[in-house]
This record gives C-alpha cells, sequence and structure tokens, in this order.
C-alpha cells in the first residue's frame, strides 16, 4: 500500500472507499490519483483473491478493457506525427482490402472514422466475443455485416473498427500492434507492468481474479482469454502504478519529463470531441457527453472532464482526467458490470474540486438497480404470441448440425435426450420450443434472449435458421453447413464423370482439391457447392441443384438435375 503527499482534501477518502466496496459487495480495486504533476493518492482496497485472501495493491495487474482505446489512438497518433498516416485520407489507401457492407463507409473511412463509431456499424459484439478467428480473419469477415446506421450518420459504440484501426496500424507500422504500442507507449513511459496477454499477466506475482454475481453470490468466474484478435480494442492488462503514468501522460501534454512522446497538438486532436453522443442526459452535474478519439469528452460541475470506462468478464474500470485542473484518477476493480468506479471518481472528484459531496452511491445505486432489473425481465420469455398445442415438424435429429455465416461463423445445434442446445463460439443456449419450428434460446449469465426460427428447404429438410444476435438490426441468418466429407477429394472423385440428358452429354471435373464444376454444352462451367449428403446446390443461381444417386454398390449411376422449372434425371455414362 502506498499513500504518496496526500492532499487535505482526500481526507476519509478512504472511508468511503471501503464504504463503498461493502455497498456493492465488490471483491476489490485499485485506485490512483494524480494532481499538478504528481502522483498523490495510490492504494489498493479489498482483495484481489478472495479465496487465498490476497489484497489488492497499486501493483496488482487488472484487464483494462475499453481504456484501451486510448492506446490505439495515440498508437495512430504518432503515425500522423511521422507522416506515414493522415487521419482523413481513406482507409482503404492503406488497406485496400478493407471492405464494409456499406460501399460509401468502404470507399470514405478514414482513421479518425475508425476511432469515432461513426461507420454505422452497431456492436455486432457475438461476431467476435470467445471467437477462435485471427485478427485478420475477422477484419476479412467485416464485409458481410449489416450496418443499422448510414455512414458518419449516427455515434454507435463498438469494437471491431479499434480492432480495424490496429490492424491499419501494423499494416502502416511493419509491427504487431502489440509490438508498437510496448515499445512507442510502454516504454517510454516506464509502464512495465503493463501487457497483453492474460497467460503472461496470470505468471506474475500480483494480479486480480475476476468475479461476478452468481445467484445472488460473489463468486469467481473464468478470465476473457479470447482477446486477442481484438486486441486493439480492448487487450490491455495494467495495474494503477502503471496508469497514474498514462495519466500524468495525458495531463502533460504529451510528455515524460522534457521528452515530447507525441506533439501536443497531435493529443489536443484526440481529446477533441468529433461525435455527439446520443441519449438522454442523466444528472445536472454532467453535460451531455462526446465522442473524440478513443476518450469521451463532457463537464463535470462546470470542470472539462475527459474519461473512458471499461469491463470485461469480471472486471469494470474508469480512467478520467480534468485537463483545466491538471487532476487524473484510475480505478481498477474485480467485479463484472459493477459501477463503484464511477461513484469512487466522483467523489474524488467533489473533494478535489472542493466541492459539497454528492451522493453518488444512492443515485447511481437506483439507476443500477433500475437497469438490471430491466434487464433480467428483458430475457424473460413472452408467451403472449405463442400457438398453443403445436409441434416441431421434424424430429429433433433433423435440427441438429452446423449452421454458418459469413460474418459471424458457425452454430452448432446439437442434442442430449430431448433436448436441442446451441452453440456459438462459447454462447451454449438450450432451446426450448415456443412453435412449430420456432425455439427459445436464452443464456442468463449473458442477458441473452432470443427466438431461433429454423426454415424448411424446397426438400423439406431443415436449410438455415435465423437468430437475433445483433438487436440493431434484423435476425442473422445461418445456412446449413455442408458435411466435412464433402469437401474432401476422395469423396468428390466419385461424381467425376460424363452423364447424358436430353441428347446432350454434361461433364462433371474436379478442379483443385475440393471444388467439382458442371459443364453442359453451350453454358458456361457451373461450381457445384456442397449441400448435404451427396446434393450440391448451384453457385449464384437460386433453386438450382444437382444430386448424385447411387446404386446400391454405391456406384454413382444418375445425376437429379433440379430447377424452378423442373427436375431431369442424367444418366452416367459407362467409360469404356
Amino acid at each position: 500500500m502506498t499513500q504518496i503527499d496526500a492532499t487535505p482534501q482526500l481526507q476519509g477518502f478512504d472511508d468511503f472507499i471501503n464504504a463503498t466496496i461493502e455497498e456493492w459487495q465488490l471483491p476489490g480495486l485499485a485506485i490512483a490519483i494524480v494532481k499538478d504533476g504528481k502522483v498523490v493518492f495510490s492504494q489498493g482496497f479489498g482483495k484481489r483473491n478472495m479465496a487465498q485472501s490476497l489484497d489488492v495493491t497499486p501493483n496488482t495487474l487488472f484487464p483494462i478493457a475499453s481504456c484501451t482505446k486510448a492506446f490505439t489512438a495515440t498508437a495512430l497518433g504518432l503515425l500522423v506525427d511521422e507522416g506515414k498516416l493522415e487521419w482523413d485520407t481513406p482507409v482503404r489507401n492503406y488497406l485496400p482490402a478493407f471492405k464494409l457492407h456499406d460501399p460509401v463507409a468502404s470507399e470514405r473511412m478514414t482513421p479518425r472514422d475508425l476511432l469515432t463509431h461513426r461507420s454505422g456499424l452497431p456492436r455486432h459484439d457475438r461476431a467476435w466475443y470467445n471467437s477462435p478467428l485471427s485478427r485478420q480473419e475477422i477484419f476479412d469477415r467485416l464485409q458481410y455485416l449489416e450496418p443499422s446506421q448510414d455512414f458518419r450518420n449516427l455515434w454507435q459504440y463498438q469494437n471491431l473498427m479499434y480492432m480495424t484501426a490496429g490492424y491499419l496500424l501494423e499494416k502502416v507500422s511493419g509491427q504487431t500492434w502489440e509490438e508498437f504500442v510496448q515499445q512507442r507507449i510502454f516504454a517510454p513511459l516506464g509502464m512495465t507492468a503493463s501487457n497483453f496477454s492474460i497467460a503472461d499477466t496470470k505468471s506474475r506475482a500480483d494480479f486480480s481474479l475476476p468475479y461476478d454475481d452468481v445467484n445472488d453470490e460473489v463468486q469467481e468466474i473464468d478470465f476473457y482469454e479470447r482477446q486477442q484478435a481484438v486486441g486493439p480494442a480492448g487487450s490491455i492488462i495494467s495495474s494503477v502504478e502503471d496508469m497514474s503514468k498514462w495519466l500524468l501522460f495525458q495531463l502533460n501534454k504529451g510528455k515524460v519529463g522534457e521528452q515530447q512522446i507525441i506533439a501536443e497538438s497531435q493529443l489536443a486532436q484526440i481529446h477533441t470531441p468529433q461525435m455527439v453522443i446520443p441519449g438522454p442526459r442523466r444528472y445536472t452535474e454532467l453535460s451531455p457527453a462526446s465522442y473524440a478519439l478513443g476518450w469521451m469528452v463532457m463537464t463535470y460541475r462546470g470542470h472539462l472532464l475527459v474519461q473512458h470506462g471499461g469491463g470485461i468478464d469480471g472486471f469494470s474500470l474508469l480512467t478520467t482526467f480534468l485537463p483545466d485542473d491538471n487532476i487524473g484518477i484510475v480505478i481498477l476493480s474485480n467485479k463484472d458490470g459493477c459501477p463503484a468506479h464511477t461513484v469512487v471518481t466522483y467523489n474524488a472528484c467533489d473533494r478535489l474540486l472542493g466541492m459539497d459531496e454528492i451522493g453518488w452511491n444512492e443515485r447511481i445505486g437506483k439507476e443500477y438497480r433500475e437497469v438490471m432489473d430491466a434487464l433480467k425481465k428483458g430475457i424473460e420469455p413472452n408467451y403472449d404470441d405463442r400457438v398453443p398445442d403445436t409441434q416441431p415438424s421434424h424430429d429433433l435429429d433433423a435440427y441438429t448440425g452446423e449452421f454458418e455465416h459469413p460474418g459471424y461463423g458457425t452454430i452448432v445445434v446439437r442434442r442430449e435426450g430431448e433436448q436441442l442446445w446451441l452453440t456459438l463460439n462459447k454462447l451454449d443456449a438450450p432451446l426450448t420450443h415456443f412453435h412449430y419450428d420456432i425455439f427459445l434460446a436464452v443464456v442468463r449469465r449473458f442477458f441473452f434472449s432470443s427466438k431461433v426460427h429454423f426454415f424448411i428447404g424446397p426438400k423439406g429438410e431443415i436449410e438455415s435458421l435465423s437468430i437475433a444476435l445483433e438487436p440493431a438490426v434484423k435476425e442473422i441468418t445461418f445456412k446449413r453447413a455442408a458435411n466435412k466429407e464433402m469437401q474432401e477429394k476422395s469423396f468428390l472423385e466419385q461424381f467425376v464423370g460424363n452423364y447424358e440428358v436430353l441428347g446432350l452429354t454434361c461433364t462433371v471435373a474436379l478442379r483443385g482439391e475440393k471444388t467439382l464444376y458442371l459443364t453442359v454444352p453451350g453454358q458456361p462451367d457451373y461450381e457445384l457447392l456442397p449441400y448435404q449428403g451427396t446434393a450440391f446446390q448451384i453457385k449464384g443461381h437460386a433453386g438450382f441443384s444437382i444430386e448424385f444417386k447411387q446404386n446400391e454398390q454405391g456406384t454413382v449411376t444418375d445425376a437429379v438435375l433440379t430447377q424452378p422449372q423442373g427436375t431431369m434425371t442424367a444418366k452416367r455414362k459407362v467409360e469404356e
């Protein structure tokens, strides 16, 4: 525990923090306050490990989640300083492969747009949360995610454009985002404990475990460990000891000692409001907020305030500074979704600004309870529109399998006894029959609830499913994936050959290792997409398919060609 040159205004602050921890049943938190160029308060409260009764210290490591975004903005600012990047030049000038669903956004998106949440995309968090995909793989899938607003029309907080900003930095700098931040920010600021990996953090002597309310009891939960792909949006792990240096850097206008790390004018741009954050004004003491580059900007009781919060499984964080008053506050805590950091931050502001203390515990506590009640009610199934006494159209096994979406990846539906389960990455939900071919998926841990609608194909098979994974857009449709064997050369080779129909000889040929093509005289070649069993769809032609038929010995004898006008059978020619 370290407390340095505590100002008179902070007398009794320890008692307030301890009472707040008890009020919120928070295992622990660490806080550092800087004022007038030095650390005036740096202390840990409560436990970083409840089972072993280990105390939080100023050196305890916590994931800082979205407080990472300001580091990514600063990293891009360093490239702008060097003339390697311009804030308002389209991203495609640096990343020709950059593509979104909206062609206008694809062409005109700039680095400034990436950092100000005005891409038109909503959160689409289920496209990356717990995904095994790499940063580049998620980048490549951005084009398949539906926007909910026009480009630059509305501020919508999300993480994927910050991931893209980090990917852009890598292509421009020739370093990974992690290497760049380590060498260009952590090292000169002396942030020696900060890192990017839960595995690395667990090897250190002083780190916090994550906690959450589980069945009305504070319990340890799992770390969120698949953070590397979207790292530029939220993967930094740090301590208040290190983060106090980050705050001093902000307040000292980009300098460490006498060394100017980033141009003062550049840091000023990063702190300058760019987009109004929509929403009602919650408290008279807080002005409406705007978003800068990785920071939110507002006033607190008439004083300019710049801050950014963060939250990831088991941790809640807040970084704040008041540039005109030369004050900075960072709070790192270890309970999921707990707003105690906001309560303590505003109380510290009241004390340091010499103002009467506001009852933030009561205010925010009331609001928090209302929000939590609404979330809990929101995931409870509504049966008002349920049609009673219906049954699924198929046996439960028919609904199982893998269903794919080019942006979200693969949903797996499995059967356990008489229960269907749906899994997307680590989102695992039981499916409860609602009516007809619609089931309910509810995951209380994530306050997630959605109807899952299974659709029947033209041959009576379960062809696809839709589910509301992003509330700002329409339901996401996942199409049934072909069995893995349908992409194996040994499986596909059996269909190669010539087939006769209506006096024409059609040819099925294998190109490469796993792609079949159909050639019809006088027509372009058609790529055959694996579908199910021995059936293939014809790429680019809805309603057209080909299914190969086998005799009792397993030899392919016919190809049934289906099109909207009807069905034809092509006999396989026996080669001499």
